[in-house]
């Protein structure tokens, strides 16, 4: 008898009765970790923008909390959702799940439960790393290399679920769950983003090869497997909508709260969190993303659209990125709290650089440095296809 994967469950329509069962029994947990992953993201940006304007902080601090109450939502709504597969679910419940240690569960809630367990590891292990080397002098510390993968996990066990409950439903709630899934798709670009905002966040770089060249190699891939995966007409659009909701929207609520500096050196005056900075204008790209994935034809080269892909996004990012960055490095318009410009760390010296491109190349150096982002980005959209390709078969 052929072996069963988690690809090969057919797609049916199921009795009216049976579908409410599984909505009230299961999907809700897809809304938990939607919770969890909006947790986990909106705590991480919550806790640079602490370091940046007060710098000290402690285990039990707000962001942490709020990190934590996300690990604790997933691993128990997950940890809940196998207990229930196992003892007392349904024939067709247990048949769309994956088999763990005997136990029962969705994919998407295996790859949940253990980024929680990660998550809450990282806490013990981060203390001791503290009381054992005192404070972080870069971000990433062992620990922390534990907790961000656990952040990780949680994010793809969201977007997994998600897919699984799209990919299934023969009826109106599909479009539920491909909302659920762009959204979720958008949490994991921003925690991506996050991790590489040393090259990526800061206005004043976007005139360095090396920015468009991590950016070409970092989103491609998750644009383009939202838009190959997603059921919506423009699915990589709602990812990098949600995206910058979920990246901006933090920001403008956590600029309104007063902060003060605990830790020195103290260089400039601090009344106020300060943001992160404005987020990348992937909606732009997306949006030609989806366009040049609609147009494709089934059977295509996968190299040809993985090349069209790449290209359009890397031309278009650079057509919105370059004039939008001179915008909030130059014009006093930007200097507000929806723009977000000219907001340092309580730690950085004022002066003449805030309003400068850093390092800004030749134009013959940048444009072999775009070359080579061009090339990436062809990479990165191809592994995307293939990508999206295997999402769009999950249905566990």
């Amino acid at each position: 008898m052929a072996s069963t994967t988690i690809l090969d469950a057919p797609l049916t329509m199921q009795p009216a009765g049976a579908a409410a069962t599984r909505w009230a029994g299961t999907t809700w947990t897809v809304f938990v970790l939607l919770f969890s992953s909006a947790c986990i993201i909106v705590g991480l940006l919550w806790d640079i923008s602490w370091h940046m304007s007060i710098g000290r902080d402690t285990l039990w601090s707000p962001p942490h909390l709020l990190e934590q109450i996300g690990a604790a939502s997933a691993g128990l709504a997950c940890g809940w959702l196998a207990l229930r597969t196992t003892f007392a679910g349904s024939p067709e419940a247990r048949a769309r799940s994956v088999r763990f240690w005997g136990f029962r569960a969705p994919l998407g809630a295996w790859v949940a439960i253990w980024g929680a367990l990660a998550m809450i590891f990282s806490v013990p292990f981060d203390d001791w790393w503290h009381n054992a080397y005192g404070l972080d002098v870069e971000i990433l510390s062992p620990p922390h290399i534990v907790l961000l993968s656990g952040m990780i996990a949680i994010q793809m066990g969201a977007i997994l679920l998600a897919l699984g409950h799209q990919n299934r439903e023969g009826n109106a709630r599909t479009r539920t769950f491909a909302i659920a899934f762009a959204f979720a798709s958008g949490a994991m670009i921003a925690m991506v983003a996050t991790m590489l905002s040393e090259f990526l966040l800061q206005p004043n770089i976007w005139r360095i090869g090396l920015t468009y060249q991590v950016a070409a190699t970092a989103f491609p891939i998750f644009l383009v497997a939202t838009a190959r995966a997603g059921r919506l007409r423009f699915s990589a659009t709602a990812a990098a909508a949600a995206f910058i909701l979920i990246f901006a929207g933090t920001q403008w609520i956590l600029v309104q709260f007063p902060a003060t500096p605990r830790l020195t050196p103290i260089m400039r005056p601090i009344t106020n969190m300060v943001a992160f900075g404005f987020p990348m204008l992937l909606i732009a790209p997306a949006f030609v993303i989806d366009l040049v994935h609609r147009r494709s034809r089934d059977g295509a080269n996968e190299w040809a659209t993985a090349g069209a892909m790449g290209i359009a996004f890397l031309a278009i990012l650079v057509a919105v990125q370059w004039p939008f960055t001179r915008f909030l490095v130059s014009s006093p318009l930007a200097r507000n709290e929806f723009f977000l410009a000219e907001r340092w760390p309580y730690w950085t010296e004022p002066g003449n650089w805030q309003t400068q491109f850093w390092s800004p190349q030749p134009g013959t150096t940048l444009a072999v440095a775009l070359l080579v982002a061009a090339l990436l980005a062809i990479g990165s959209a191809r592994a995307g296809l293939w990508w999206g390709s295997w999402l769009r078969r999950v249905q566990r």
